[in-house]
């Protein structure tokens, strides 16, 4: 059984930056890849950042440039550093795991970028 823990969310101000982080736990023998999906009202869910047990990452064009995607394969820890914040980026945001054959979720945490 593995759990996926999230924080990090917040009110931030345009322009503004905050850092998620997501822990996971349980039994992982190997994690083929680790993102961050986020889900506005109304919207369907996208994903924002994606990073593979090989380090390749990949980013959705709305973010690129703003947001960084890392891991500690030490502590089973992903991080999404989101700069230069938009209102367009206001949505819960979920962290992703994927083990073989298998998919987890965190909780989700709430991200709001206004003035």
């Amino acid at each position: 059984q593995v759990q996926l823990v999230e924080s990090g969310g917040g009110l931030v101000q345009p322009g503004g930056s905050l850092r998620l982080s997501c822990t996971a736990s349980g039994s992982i023998f190997s994690i083929n890849a680790m993102g961050w999906f986020r889900q506005a009202p109304g919207k369907q869910r996208e994903l924002v950042a994606g990073i593979t047990n090989g380090g390749s990452t990949n980013y959705a064009d709305s973010v690129k440039g703003r947001f960084t995607i890392s891991r500690d394969n030490a502590k089973n820890t992903t991080y999404l550093q989101m700069n230069s914040l938009k209102p367009e980026d206001t949505a819960v945001y979920y962290c992703y795991l994927h083990v073989f054959l298998t998919d987890y979720w965190g909780q989700g945490t709430q991200v709001t970028v206004s003035s």
